[in-house]
C-alpha cells in the first residue's frame, strides 16, 4: 500500500516539477513584446534587453528633453553594436511601434 500512495504521488507531482523546470519568459519591458521590437531592429532578444536594462523611463510615461537624450544615448550605441545599421530614426520608429501609449512627442530641440 506504501509503493501505491508513493508512486501517486510522484506522478501526480511529475507535471509540477516540469512546469518548474521551464525557465520564465523574459518580463516585458514597460509593456514593449521585447521579442518584436528586437526582431524589428534585427537584434537578439537578449541584445535588447541588456540595452534597455540602463535606460530610465519615466513612470508618466512624459520624459523631459533632457531625459529621452540620454536615454537615447544609452540604448542607440549599445543597439549599434550589435547592428550597426540601426538609425535614430529605425530606432524611434520601433519603439513607438511597440509603446503601448502611442508614440513618444518628438523633442522640441
Amino acid at each position: 500500500m506504501r509503493r501505491i500512495i508513493v508512486a501517486t504521488l510522484v506522478i501526480s507531482l511529475a507535471p509540477v516539477s516540469a512546469c518548474l523546470a521551464r525557465p520564465a519568459p523574459p518580463p516585458p519591458i514597460h509593456e514593449r513584446p521585447t521579442d518584436l521590437v528586437a526582431a524589428d531592429l534585427g537584434v537578439p532578444e537578449q541584445v535588447f534587453i541588456d540595452c534597455f536594462s540602463g535606460v530610465s523611463p519615466e513612470a508618466n510615461h512624459d520624459p523631459s528633453v533632457a531625459q529621452q537624450h540620454a536615454n537615447k544615448a544609452i540604448l542607440l550605441p549599445c543597439l549599434q553594436a550589435e547592428n550597426p545599421s540601426i538609425t535614430n530614426e529605425k530606432l524611434d520608429s520601433v519603439m513607438d511601434k511597440y509603446r503601448p501609449e502611442g508614440p513618444m512627442p518628438k523633442p522640441q530641440g
